[in-house]
C-alpha cells in the first residue's frame, strides 16, 4: 500500500510493502514503536494539543486512525494534517494546503519529520504518523497501535459519550479476529496486487476470498464483528471494504466478485457507512486517485476510472433487524468532519 514502507533511501520511498519477483508479497512491519502514553513512558505523555495526526485520505490504514479520532471526539485534542492522494518517490506531500505546506508543522514534506526524528530516515515515509509539534519529529507510524492508545490512553480527551472501541472484555477474542482481518483481508488485497507470480496470485486470491466468506457467514446472524455494538476490529474491516469496488476489485485483481455481489458483507458495509465517523471520512474521488495514478506499475497510463457508481452505499441495508446500537451505551459523533 500507500503505507507499508520498505526499505528506502534519502531522496527513494516506497509505498507498496516488500516483495520478490515470483514469490509472494511481503509487507514490511517495521514501524517507528515509540508510543504517546499517560505516564509519558516513551517520553512522550498525552497532551491535549502537543500532536499532529498526519494522514491521507487514501489510504486504508491512515484513514482507521481517522475514524477512531472522530468517533471518540479527539479532534481538540489532536490536529490532523491531510497530505494530497499521490506523491513522488521522496514523499507524501501537503498540496492539498495553501502553498502546499501544512500549516502547523510549516513543512512541504512529511519526510522532513521523519528526518526530524532519525537523520536520513531509513525505512519508508508513511501514513497514519504522528508528529510532536514542538520538535518537528514524527513519535510513531505504527498504525495498529496508534489506534487502540487513542482508546485507552487518551480517555481523559474523549467526547462525553464516546464509544468504547476496545472493551476489556472483549480483547481476548477481539485479536484473533484483528490478526485474520490484517493478514487475510487487509494485507490479502496487496498479495493479490503485488504478486510476483501467477503462484502467488493464485494462493492470494483463495486466501481473500476464503476470509471474506468467513466474514459473510460471521456477519450473517451478528450486527457487528463482537456483536451488537461497533469496535476497533469493524473499522479496520470498513477501510478495506469501502475501497474493494472501487480498487481493489479491478486493479489488484480481487475479482472472484465485487463487494456489491456479497449480500452481507455488502449490507453490513453501508451499515456502517452510514454511521457518522465511517462514510463522512471517505473520499473516493483520492481513493482512486492514489491508486491508480501512483502505481504505474500496474496502472501505466494512469488512467482513473470514472466508476464504479457510489450511490448505492446511500440505501438502506436493513441491519437494524439484527438489533444492536453502533455506539453502545454511547452517542454518536456530531461534531462536523474536519478531515
Amino acid at each position: 500500500m500507500d503505507t507499508s514502507g520498505t526499505q528506502s533511501t534519502e531522496t527513494e520511498f516506497s509505498t507498496k510493502g516488500t516483495y520478490v519477483t515470483g514469490e509472494e508479497y511481503t509487507r514490511d512491519t517495521n514501524y517507528i514503536e515509540t508510543r504517546i502514553t499517560r505516564g509519558g513512558e516513551d517520553g512522550y505523555p498525552v497532551e491535549a494539543g502537543r500532536y499532529r495526526l498526519v494522514v491521507s485520505r487514501a489510504c486504508p490504514w491512515a484513514h482507521r486512525s481517522t475514524i477512531v479520532r472522530r468517533l471518540l471526539g479527539l479532534e481538540d485534542a489532536i490536529s490532523i494534517g491531510v497530505t494530497g492522494p499521490t506523491h513522488d518517490v521522496r514523499s507524501w506531500t501537503f498540496d492539498l494546503d495553501e502553498g502546499g505546506v501544512d500549516p502547523v508543522l510549516g513543512i512541504e514534506r512529511l519526510q522532513d519529520a521523519y528526518f526530524k526524528r532519525t537523520p536520513n530516515y531509513p525505512r519508508g515515509i508513511t501514513v497514519p504518523a504522528i508528529v510532536d509539534v514542538p520538535s518537528g519529529a514524527v513519535v510513531t507510524n505504527n498504525f495498529p497501535q496508534i489506534t487502540l492508545d487513542f482508546s485507552t490512553e487518551w480517555t481523559e480527551f474523549h467526547r462525553e459519550g464516546a464509544p468504547d472501541l476496545y472493551p476489556e472484555a472483549l480483547r481476548e477474542e477481539m485479536t484473533p479476529v484483528m490478526k485474520r482481518i490484517f493478514t487475510e483481508v487487509n494485507n490479502g488485497v496487496y498479495r493479490c496486487g503485488f504478486a510476483g507470480s501467477q503462484e502467488a496470485y493464485n494462493a492470494a486470491y483463495e486466501r481473500l476470498f476464503v476470509a471474506l466468506d468467513w466474514l459473510e457467514e460471521r456477519l450473517a446472524g451478528q450486527r457487528y464483528l463482537m456483536g451488537g455494538s461497533i469496535t476497533e476490529a469493524d473499522v479496520r474491516l470498513f477501510t478495506t471494504l469501502v475501497r474493494f469496488d472501487a480498487v481493489y476489485h479491478g486493479h489488484f485483481k480481487c475479482n472472484r466478485n465485487k463487494l456489491t455481489e456479497m449480500p452481507v458483507l455488502w449490507a453490513y458495509a453501508r451499515d456502517l457507512f452510514q454511521t457518522p465517523g465511517f462514510g463522512d471520512t471517505v473520499n473516493f474521488a483520492q481513493i482512486k486517485d492514489h491508486y491508480y495514478i501512483v502505481h504505474e506499475d500496474l496502472n501505466p497510463t494512469q488512467i482513473v476510472p470514472l466508476g464504479p457508481d457510489t450511490s448505492g452505499w446511500s440505501t438502506a441495508h436493513g441491519r437494524e433487524s439484527l438489533g444492536g446500537s453502533p455506539f453502545g451505551s454511547g452517542t454518536a459523533p456530531t461534531r462536523p468532519v474536519d478531515a
